[in-house]
């Protein structure tokens, strides 16, 4: 596919925005609005892949997406894991990289796969 430029994202975003009310679970998948709608959006994926990438989140923000997901605070999370919660928060800030049996434990007690925290 050739270079797609701002104003074909912009238009293809604008359009994306037109087509969803149109499109609903039971729309056909040969219906003209639902192609379109499948069109615009593969242009916007691509444009925003290469212009907006989404880096993988570190240790830090995996851990804290967790934790705000799990609505637990970083001391209940200590107190599971038996570490202090100045370690936690070495964790969550960035200052430290947990231990392979403190890796283990985080996953298992948050749902972290193990891929996502060594960075696969």
């Amino acid at each position: 596919m050739s270079k797609i430029t701002k104003e074909q994202y912009e238009f293809a975003l604008a359009r994306v925005e037109e087509l969803l009310p149109l499109v609903t679970d039971s729309t056909s998948a040969n219906d003209r609005n639902a192609i379109e709608l499948a069109m615009m959006s593969d242009v916007v994926i691509d444009y925003e892949k290469e212009h907006y990438p989404i880096g993988k989140p570190t240790v830090a923000q995996l851990i804290q997406i967790s934790l705000d997901e799990k609505n637990m605070s970083q001391r209940q999370l200590a107190e599971t894991i038996g570490v202090s919660p100045s370690r936690i928060s070495d964790y969550v800030s960035g200052r430290a990289e947990p231990t392979l049996r403190v890796a283990r434990l985080l996953c298992t007690t948050l749902g972290i796969t193990p891929a996502a925290m060594l960075g696969c």
